[in-house]
């Protein structure tokens, strides 16, 4: 089964600033980011890694979107919508975000997600990155914000790390 992400701002301001946004590209066999998530990072500063990736066009960006009604009531942020709506308009999508209210959202209808924490487990696990322990605390470093029991579990997946 193809891997099809839908990408929200987070996950590519994050594994960008850790310089390790092409896990993106290699993991997923297609990813497309709404314009909506390429508009909050161009707000960002200048020199932010992930809108100095956005420069080149590495994936579709993908624009207006329908946005039903039902997910507009859950009142996200602009690019957590657009991600939701794609994917809840392509079955098969997944969608790749971070803030726990879109990630709850997500689940009630049935959209499958995933967070940048699962990118690093899954980078591990296929041997892209040598610890996935020391992208999340410089994730960490640089804003990430997770439990550290959330962690604990997702490193329980790799085969020899521990938080």
């Amino acid at each position: 089964m193809a891997k099809r992400w839908v990408i929200n701002a987070s996950p590519l301001i994050v594994l960008a600033k850790i310089g390790q946004i092409g896990l993106l590209t290699t993991l997923a066999d297609e990813i497309v980011i709404p314009d909506a998530v390429v508009r909050e990072i161009n707000a960002g500063p200048p020199n932010d890694p992930a809108r100095n990736w956005l420069v080149e066009p590495k994936v579709p960006i993908i624009a207006n979107l329908n946005l039903p009604a039902e997910l507009l009531a859950w009142d996200l942020g602009a690019g957590e919508t657009a991600v939701l709506a794609y994917a809840l308009a392509n079955p098969g999508w997944t969608a790749v975000l971070d803030d726990n209210a879109a990630r709850n959202s997500a689940r009630s209808f049935s959209i499958p997600v995933k967070g940048t924490l699962a990118i690093v487990v899954l980078a591990k696990q296929q041997g892209l990155v040598p610890s996935a322990a020391d992208l999340i605390r410089q994730m960490q470093q640089h804003g990430y914000r997770i439990h550290d029991a959330i962690v604990r579990g997702a490193l329980a997946q790799t085969v020899s790390e521990q938080w």
